[in-house]
Formats: C-alpha cells, structure tokens, sequence
C-alpha cells in the first residue's frame, strides 16, 4: 500500500501530513500528486469526498518551496466556485505548509478590498479566490498573473452549473501559456471536456471511481408523499421531515438538509426551530462573516441541523455528517450526487434521504439514470392528521376503483333516456281565474290602433303646460332641460332624448 511518504513530498510537507493525523493518501491523491509534482499538468476526476483538496495542495506547497513571491504577482492560483470552498482551500493550505515561508491570499466576495489589496502588495505565493472577485482586483490593476507558475480549477463541473465558464477562459487567457495546470471535477460534461483540450497540454488523467456515481457508504432512502393538495406539499414534507428525525433518534447526530430555494431554506429552518431543533440557514444571500459564524458552529456540534442551498453542497468537508436531507429533489441530476456526498465521508457511514412528490417525477428519473441504479424506497413515517396508515393505503388501493365506477355511473346516466317530465295537476281554482282573466280582455276594447283623440290628451297637455311638473322631472335631467313643456311619451319615463321630444312637438305644430 502507498504511503505519504513514497510519493517524493518535501519532508515539511510530510511533518506536517502526519501531525494532521493522515498517513495512508487516498487512491486520486496516489494518482495526481506524482505527476503533479513532476510539472506535467492532471486531469483528476473524482467524487466528492475523495481529498481532491490535498491532491493539488501538498504539491504545490513542495513545488513552491523555491522562490520568493513578488507584489501584486502571484506565483499560483487556486480557483474555486463559491466562498465556502475557496476558505477550506485557504484552511488546508495552512494546514499543510506549516514550518514553510509560504504566504497565501483569499480573495472572496463579502471582505474589503482594502485588506485584500494589502496582501497582494505585500507578495503571495499562493492566491486562492472565486473568479469574480479575481476579474474584480485584475480589472481595478491590483493584480498581474504574468508570474503565474502554477494554475488550479477546482470543481470545475460546479463551475460551469453557476456560469463561471466564460470568467474562467479569460482569466486562462491572463496566466502564462507556459504555467502548469491542474485541473479537478466531480464530472465531465462536454463543456468541461472542451475546456481541457483547449487549455490543459497532454494532461495525466486519473480517475479513481466511474463518472457519476455514489458513495457505496452512503445508504440512499427515496421517501415519497402524495400530498391532497400541491400547495400542501411543502408543509407536509416539514412534517416527514421532523418524523424521520424523531424516528432515527440518536442515530441522526447531526444533517445537512437541502433546498432548491433561498426562500425555502429560511422557511424549513425557521421551522425547525419553532418545534424545538437546533437549526440555521445558510444561502447565498446571507453574510459571509453570519456564514462562516454558521458553518464553525455545525463543524464544533454546536448547531445540529443546517439548512442549505446547494452553496454548500459542493467540496465543503464536514467530518462526521451522519444524515443529509434533500428535501427538495435536484432540479439538476449531478446535484444530487454532491449532496449526498456530505456525508459517508472518509469511509464512515452516511444516510441520505430525498422527499419527493408526483411533480418530482421527471428530475427523480434523471437522477436514476445518472447514478445507473433505482433509488431505493422507504417507509414514510408520517401519516396526516385523522387517517390510519391503514386507511392512507386502502384509500391509495381503492382510488382508480373509485374512478372507473364513478366514469360508468355518468355514462349511464348520459345513454339512458330521458324520463317524461311529471305534469302538474290543475286545480279547479286555477281553470276559474283563468276564465274570468279571458272574460275581462274580451270586455276591454282594443285601442291600440285607434287615433289619439283631442279629449284623451287635453288632461296632459293641461298638466305638461303648467310647468311644475315637467321642469321637476325633466330639468337637468335630459336633453331639452326646462326649454321643452310638451307632452311626454308614455314609457320613456322622465329620461326622454331631446331629438325625440322635438320630434313630438313638430307633429303636435302640424296637427
């Protein structure tokens, strides 16, 4: 078996490994640090968790160990996706090159630029930053790369997910064409693969375990709600999420729970709080200082659930993560497969629950066909108010019953014929008002046709003439206003239009 030790590593290095408490090197550690350390540039693929980190640090720190830095001109760079893992790079830098003169530069969003442009004054052999924040310092003039030797991509497959890809060939297009280039990712998409033909010479290609696949520590448990309501189905999975936590007791010593959404971050973990759990959010939107506050807390145990949006799921290494919680189901297959990969870390055992509604459905099959196995199911643990488990799956059983039948029922109901309508019965009383109304309209002459008569409009007009009547219903309320005291038209009411009321009078002139 490979030791530390054979793979020709400064003996400060090698101090420094074994005060960490590391003696046997993981198998892409065996693989790229000895072309790494030869000059030649590596193409390392590798699931998360497998110490890509040290894969690229501890040759570099032996490389580096000859030189001095220069201001504001870096001998190498790492490049990370977010400022979580640009800080852990920073963290085993430290680690590992103590008793060497090595300095080192973070260069993240959310730190003054006053302090990060003190540093790189002063000369750094290694520069650590999110590509971002580079362009940043590069664009103001407080940087040059010309003096870079050395090059490092780390996650790159992370980076391409966040839009990083056009920053990261221009900022390939800033170092020296001579530099040495390692370069690290969990998957090759064929963007990543044309981003290494192009910048990457010859490169040694490792990889340790087969594209896309799981950590066979990592127990996977698909738990699945059909939820009687969509806009129910957030609430109900925070109920299965706190019943599988009840349910695995001790077992679950601590879990990162993952969200598609900021917003469902802040919702799960304000939740969690308000029944009694020891739970923070952490997001991109969030504070670097109330960040890097939360992630010290859930490394030392003092915070037992974090809730995170995917800033977190990607190289962060958190020892001791028993369970890791997708609450939401990765819209993008490859996350799942970072995920889960917080825990069952260093070989120890890890749990790794996904909830999932019928919407999941398609993104589910992606992640099927990504990690080329089924996702096993389990027992949900939660039931909804007033219903058995008996009674939940009876109703599931009987439900297309229930559909078919009611279907047939309609049908029938539409084939059959129409039944004849009752007819009421008539009464008596009513067949002798029914007479006397025909007496009465046989009695009444008809003088609709007949002409209007001198006498049948001489109360009218005597009535329109005084003036009293007509200016209070028509005044300010139709066209001809008080001007008009003519006769008014039975069934136009008090709003008469004035062109038919001068009409009328023409007519009344003429008679």
């Amino acid at each position: 078996m490979t030791s530390f030790s054979d793979l020709n590593l400064d003996p400060k290095v090698l101090k420094a490994i074994e005060a960490a408490g590391y003696t046997t090197p993981t198998p892409i550690q065996a693989g790229a640090i000895p072309p790494a350390l030869e000059g030649r540039d590596v193409l390392g693929i590798a699931q998360t968790g497998t110490g890509k980190t040290a894969s690229f640090t501890l040759p570099m720190i032996t490389l580096l160990g000859k030189g001095r830095a220069r201001a504001r001109m870096p001998r190498s760079l790492v490049l990370a996706p977010t400022r979580e893992l640009a800080a852990q790079v920073a963290e085993n830098f430290d680690t590992y090159a103590k008793g060497s003169r090595l300095k080192k530069a973070l260069l993240i969003g959310g730190v003054s630029f006053k302090e990060q442009d003190m540093l790189i004054d002063r000369g750094v052999d290694v520069l650590i930053a999110t590509p971002g924040r580079l362009i940043d310092h590069f664009e103001r003039g407080k940087l040059l790369l010309t003096g870079v030797e050395i090059m490092v991509v780390d996650e790159a497959d992370r980076m391409l997910d966040m839009g990083f890809i056009p920053d990261i060939e221009r900022i390939f297009e800033m170092t020296p064409f001579t530099r040495q280039t390692l370069f690290f990712s969990a998957t090759m998409a064929p963007e990543i693969e044309r981003i290494t033909n192009k910048f990457l010479s010859n490169p040694e290609k490792i990889e340790v375990e087969r594209q896309n696949t799981t950590s066979q520590t990592i127990t996977q448990i698909l738990v699945e709600h059909t939820p009687k309501r969509r806009d129910m189905a957030a609430k109900d999975k925070r109920e299965i999420l706190r019943a599988i936590i009840e349910r695995d007791g001790d077992d679950c010593r601590n879990a990162i729970i993952f969200c598609n959404r900021k917003t469902e971050v802040d919702v799960v973990a304000k939740s969690l709080k308000k029944h009694g759990y020891n739970a923070e959010p952490i997001h991109g939107d969030l504070e670097q200082s109330q960040r890097t506050r939360t992630l010290d807390g859930f490394r030392d145990g003092s915070i037992r659930f974090l809730v995170a949006s995917d800033v977190a799921a990607r190289g962060l290494d958190i020892p001791n993560v028993s369970h890791v919680f997708n609450f939401d189901v990765p819209s993008h297959a490859e996350d799942y497969v970072h995920r889960i990969g917080r825990t069952g870390r260093a070989g120890k055992l890890g749990t790794a629950y996904t909830l999932s509604t019928p919407s999941d459905a398609k993104y589910l099959d992606a992640i099927q066909s990504l990690v080329k196995t089924e996702l096993p199911r389990g027992e949900n643990p939660w039931t909804p108010p007033g219903v058995s488990k008996r009674e939940e799956a009876a109703a599931e059983e009987e439900a297309p019953k229930r559909t078919s039948s009611r279907t047939r029922s309609r049908s029938k109901k539409v084939d059959a014929p129409a039944a004849e309508t009752p007819q009421p019965e008539v009464k008596e009383a009513d067949t002798r008002t029914k007479a006397r109304n025909e007496a009465r309209r046989e009695q009444k002459p008809d003088t609709r046709n007949e002409p209007r008569t001198e006498a049948r409009n001489q109360p009218r007009q005597q009535e329109d003439r005084s003036g009293a009547s007509s200016s209070r219903s028509r005044g300010g309320r139709g066209r001809g206003g008080d001007r008009d005291n003519g006769p008014r038209v039975v069934g136009l009411g008090d709003h008469v239009p004035g062109f038919i009321e001068m009409s009328f009078e023409e007519r009344r002139g003429n008679s």
